[in-house]
């Protein structure tokens, strides 16, 4: 957008948080060892990524894939730029969690009831409960905390959410005052518009955290939504490399939005958002080879353009 002057304003930068090594993998048939775990992780800083999703402290039985989570928090490399976060679902989540030195931790509330007790085996409302004992820990622990509203455009049990279970959730989750509060799109049924109106009652509810946005790629709509959260004022999305991930308790709940295609569309349109692209292209070729899969993403296929020589 042009000023009075003819000028052009920079764009704004966006942050991308790399979770391929927690919600890419989890889906995953094949079982990684922790070291290429560690080396995924690494790859991904050494793409650009300064906030990367390492693990999560959940259950293994019911989460396989992260059986190792202390291994891997024990295995990174002490980068002094890079903040290593890890998904909690509960007290016991967060006990983990701090005790392996883990600062900053990504908390869950479902909007419906029945993906909720599937998913956490706890109502919405336990769900907030539980998210408030730990905000209310971590404060005094000095651990950052971001609330992800999931189901927040749709649910893979109860169908459509409506805009006003949307508002109570977000209502009640703005009360915690966490430091972020993420709007996720679960199982990748939202369109531009659905962001746009979404991003907008989060906002009006006034919530004192940055708001940030979480979108999968089922339907081909996700690079698409993350403009429509950008242009909407978001400025910290997630991504995993090769787009890779999903939900094992939400059926065909297939990958996230590529990190390597956000990094092509968005600097294209002028955005800073600090990653390399042909470093982003090789750490997804690479994850898609350790799990022998094609690369969900576009751009791992394509390569950016112009080429690089």
């Amino acid at each position: 957008m042009g000023t009075s002057s003819g000028a052009v304003q920079p764009m704004t930068a966006v942050e991308i948080i790399e979770v391929a090594p927690r919600d890419g993998l989890q889906n995953e048939k094949r079982l990684l060892p922790t070291a290429a775990k560690l080396e995924l992780i690494e790859r991904s800083y050494q793409a650009g990524a300064r906030r990367i999703e390492v693990t999560s402290f959940v259950h293994p039985e019911r989460v396989p894939q992260m059986a190792d989570a202390e291994d891997v928090v024990a295995g990174l490399l002490p980068h002094d730029d890079v903040v290593y976060a890890a998904l909690v679902l509960n007290e016991r989540g967060y006990d983990r969690a701090l005790a392996a030195g883990i600062r900053e931790v990504n908390t869950v509330v479902i909007t419906t009831e029945t993906f909720s007790r599937r998913n956490q085996g706890m109502s919405v409302a336990e769900s907030v409960e539980a998210v408030s004992k730990i905000h209310a820990r971590a404060t005094t622990d000095g651990v950052r905390v971001t609330v992800t509203i999931s189901a927040a455009f749709g649910c893979p049990f109860e169908g459509e959410v409506p805009l006003d279970t949307l508002t109570e959730v977000a209502r009640q989750v703005a009360a915690i005052d966490a430091d972020e509060i993420v709007l996720a799109d679960t199982i990748g049924v939202a369109v531009p518009s659905d962001v746009e109106e979404r991003i907008a009652i989060v906002c009006e509810i006034g919530a004192r955290g940055a708001l940030r946005g979480h979108f999968h790629n089922t339907r081909n709509t996700a690079v698409a939504n993350v403009i429509a959260a950008v242009r909407s004022g978001v400025t910290a999305i997630d991504a995993s490399l090769a787009g890779i991930g999903g939900c094992p308790f939400a059926p065909a709940a297939t990958g996230n939005v590529a990190t390597e295609d956000l990094v092509y569309a968005l600097q294209r349109m002028g955005h800073e958002t600090g990653y390399d692209l042909e470093r982003s292209i090789e750490g997804a070729r690479w994850i898609a080879g350790e799990l022998g899969i094609e690369p969900p993403g576009m751009v791992a296929r394509a390569g950016g353009f112009p080429e690089s020589k």
